[in-house]
């Protein structure tokens, strides 16, 4: 396969739907697209039908070109990720990957402009952030949630606010940032470094002020990045989890139990933001960002270093400090149903808890005038003259 073959290929995958996300080829299956969260099949000329391994191996090869260290990263592991440029209509990260002996491959296409945060739909004071001068602030969510375009979005708001250098750490290089009042060294992983751990130790001697870290991987990724953080840099990354709870516990169970509490007192001196992501459907199509935001204070710090126990959870403490805009997973479904972005169903369906946001639909439904259940038309039955029988053969008591 040539190189003008594969992107034609691309290219018409890519106009075949709109607002395609991602793509796919996968072996024994026809070339594929995700759309507004759904796959869908591709038709192209000449057709290809089902995928065979050969055809597979090759897209894989070609888009990983001459990269040695990818192709090694590939037949050692079983995966690579890396990034490929279709001229100069997008931008994709490749994720090549060995199942059940063939090779599947799947292209997250991504936006060449910097998004910003209210095109993101994200809480407002995730402006706050790029505000900070030191510490660390983490972005979690599970795979595809958003987590990579929203810490694009936030340097793009400290590009536009101060004048610093910027050094980040990426597997591959998504968003290019141009230099506006502050200076971006972009390094990808394979190409500029070997791992984050020691990415993360020599960028400590470029004299950075920021440093973002693509992932979380491994215990002393997560250490140097803690000891970067308390040397007065602002580390920025991302962890797979769910929530801010989860954050913390995941952060801890990297660590073996007599490192634990030296590791909680760190963290609790340097974490200062969580933020959690959930992508939704939205009413209309698309998706829409639920965002859960724990900042720092003295109730969180406490809490990271004792733990968490009742009536001091973090969801408690994001919970009471909601005037200042922290949100829990439960106040964005309750905000994005009660603004028309998603059903009752979709709030329900990712909430944290379901009492909570049950109860808070009712609110809005009430507020509007809507009906809060399906029940209708209840009337009290008739009941005869005292000491009669009813109808369940129970005498009535006569009332004296």
């Amino acid at each position: 396969m040539r190189r003008p073959e594969l992107e034609y290929i691309l290219t018409t995958m890519l106009e075949s739907h709109p607002d395609v996300s991602d793509l796919l080829f996968t072996v024994d299956r026809p070339l594929q697209v995700e759309s507004g969260g759904e796959l869908k099949p591709v038709e192209i000329d000449p057709p290809l039908g089902k995928l065979t391994p050969f055809q597979t191996e090759m897209v894989a090869l070609n888009l990983i070109g001459e990269n040695l260290w990818h192709l090694e990263d590939l037949l050692r592991h079983g995966s690579c990720d890396a990034a490929y440029t279709l001229s100069e209509q997008a931008r994709f990260r490749i994720s090549v990957f060995s199942q059940r002996g063939n090779y599947s491959i799947v292209l997250r296409r991504l936006n060449t402009r910097i998004p910003t945060i209210e095109e993101l739909n994200l809480p407002p004071i995730l402006k706050e952030i790029p505000k900070e001068t030191m510490g660390l602030v983490l972005v979690c969510g599970p795979t595809g949630s958003g987590k990579t375009t929203t810490l694009a979005a936030l340097l793009g708001e400290l590009n536009k606010q101060r004048a610093v250098h910027v050094i980040t750490l990426e597997d591959p290089i998504e968003y290019i940032h141009t230099h506006d009042k502050a200076t971006f060294n972009q390094r990808e992983l394979g190409t500029d470094f070997d791992d984050y751990a020691s990415g993360l130790r020599a960028a400590m001697r470029q004299a950075p002020k920021v440093i973002l870290v693509g992932e979380m991987r491994d215990r002393e990724t997560v250490r140097v990045a803690l000891s970067a953080a308390e040397t007065g840099h602002l580390v920025m990354s991302t962890l797979h989890t769910s929530d801010a709870a989860q954050t913390i516990n995941r952060i801890l169970g990297l660590f073996e139990a007599e490192d634990q509490e030296q590791i909680r007192i760190r963290l609790a001196d340097s974490l200062r933001w969580v933020i959690s992501q959930r992508l939704v459907p939205k009413i209309g199509g698309g998706r829409y960002p639920l965002v859960e935001v724990m900042g720092s204070n003295l109730r969180t710090q406490e809490t990271i270093r004792v733990g968490e126990s009742e009536g001091k959870t973090f969801y408690e403490i994001i919970e009471a400090s909601y005037p200042f805009g922290w949100r829990t997973f439960d106040h964005a479904c309750l905000e994005a149903y009660e603004k028309g972005y998603i059903t009752e169903e979709t709030a329900i369906m990712y909430c944290t808890k379901r009492g909570v946001v049950t109860r808070g639909i009712d609110l809005i439904k009430k507020a509007r005038g809507e009906f809060t259940t399906q029940i209708t038309n209840l009337r009290l039955k008739p009941i005869g003259p005292p000491g009669e029988s009813s109808s369940t053969g129970i005498p009535k008591l006569k009332l004296k």
